[in-house]
């Protein structure tokens, strides 16, 4: 059966939307308890806020895959991840505001620290400071000669990670990663995967053993790791596609990735997420789509910490008046993938889902975790399709057929 998608339905309308998007929300049952960490986290306000909501649980991709938050994010603002597939590069280089062409390839780096046998024993280099990563940063950008015909940029990210943009002619982005995502082997060789990419991987591989050399002398910091190659190609925005202004308002730079790649407006990185509410309600009115992220609930998550997790989600909850006190016509709770803390990573778990509007029904329901959602009327569904629902609540979108 052909899907309907909303684009040729959108029309505009004097109403607000708002993503609260916990990153990693969905969890699995403690072995003790039988709760999942949102099931356990004393969260009253979206309790009493999912008694009068639409609830369900939402497949990022689809059954039995694990989503990574760039195509996690793409569905929930409606964007079809097998469609719009964009490599970690892309996102990392638009979320620390790099002015990308068509054409541009990017990829994200870690600085990793390699022994005297060249394997790697820290894949993250000790989680260098944002200013160590700045000078790290610079030492590259100084040492390291761009190959002839191709202009090269290394980034500052955060902590450990960085970017690295090419520009020129024939370059190809179907490259392979060189992160073992393991300690104890040495870093992988630049691989190219489709016919006619074999000189960008040289390319590629040349720039990486050079910045190694440069590195060299860094008791931690003294090589560099390349994960998700990627080519920027413009996608239709946000505006486009729905009529919505649309704001983002994330501290990540990977979350403000996803949302300059979608024509968003990216708000200055708010310092704390009580920073991230009061800029919520500094431009509320100047919106018509919010995106608001938080991220600590999928770091503790990946940490392995389950009661650090569920005081992350706490925190959050205690700040949903201010959220409600802005009256918005639809706000939406939920996550852009699971990340159990028992798991230590992404997993294929559907994700919990809260929609409140003035049109839900409403279900008699103890509070917001994944076994009230699966009682809720929007049962398990596609992320791809949650953006739909939030402009049919918020009134945009007019009647299919006559």
């Amino acid at each position: 059966m052909a899907v309907v998608i909303p684009d040729d339905l959108v029309e505009h309308a004097e109403s607000r939307i708002v993503f609260l998007v916990l990153d990693g929300l969905g969890g699995l049952p403690h072995p003790e308890t039988g709760k999942t960490e949102l099931e356990t986290a004393a969260t009253p306000n979206l309790d009493r806020l999912a008694r009068r909501s639409a609830l369900g649980l939402h497949q990022p991709v689809g059954p039995g895959i694990s989503p990574g938050s760039g195509p996690g994010h793409l569905a929930l603002f409606g964007y079809e991840p097998l469609r719009w597939s964009i490599g970690r590069g892309v996102l990392s280089a638009l979320g620390v505001g790099f002015d990308l062409r068509e054409g541009d390839v990017a990829v994200r780096l870690n600085f990793a620290t390699v022994d005297a046998e060249g394997r790697v024993t820290d894949r993250r280099a000790g989680r260098p400071s944002d200013e160590e990563n700045r000078r790290l940063v610079e030492k590259l950008r100084a040492g390291v000669t761009a190959p002839p015909g191709v202009e090269l940029y290394f980034e500052p990210e955060k902590e450990h990670r960085a970017v690295l943009v090419l520009r020129g002619e024939n370059l190809k982005a179907d490259l392979s990663d060189t992160d073992p995502q393991e300690t104890g082997v040495a870093p992988l060789h630049v691989r190219p995967l489709v016919a006619g990419a074999e000189e960008s991987a040289r390319v590629v591989q040349g720039i990486l053993d050079e910045a190694r050399r440069v590195l060299a002398d860094e008791p931690r910091a003294n090589a560099l790791l390349a994960r998700g190659f990627a080519a920027y190609e413009r996608y239709p925005s946000m505006a486009e596609r729905y009529k919505l202004r649309s704001l983002a308002i994330a501290r990540y730079p990977m979350y403000r990735g996803v949302a300059r790649l979608l024509g968003m407006e990216v708000h200055p990185v708010p310092a704390t997420d009580e920073g991230s509410v009061e800029a919520l309600a500094e431009r509320f009115t100047q919106y018509d789509f919010h995106f608001v992220h938080f991220k600590a609930v999928d770091s503790r998550g990946e940490d392995g910490d389950f009661d650090a997790k569920v005081a992350a989600i706490e925190a959050v909850d205690r700040l949903i008046p201010q959220v409600e006190a802005l009256n918005p016509d639809v706000l939406v709770v939920t996550g852009d993938h699971s990340t159990p803390s028992r798991y230590r990573a992404h997993s294929w778990h559907p994700v919990p889902v809260l929609l409140a509007s003035p049109w839900t029904r409403g279900v008699e329901v103890e509070g917001f975790g994944e076994r009230a959602c699966l009682r809720g009327e929007l049962g398990i569904f596609r992320a791809v399709d949650l953006m739909t629902l939030a402009l049919a609540h918020a009134g945009r979108l007019a009647k299919f057929g006559a």
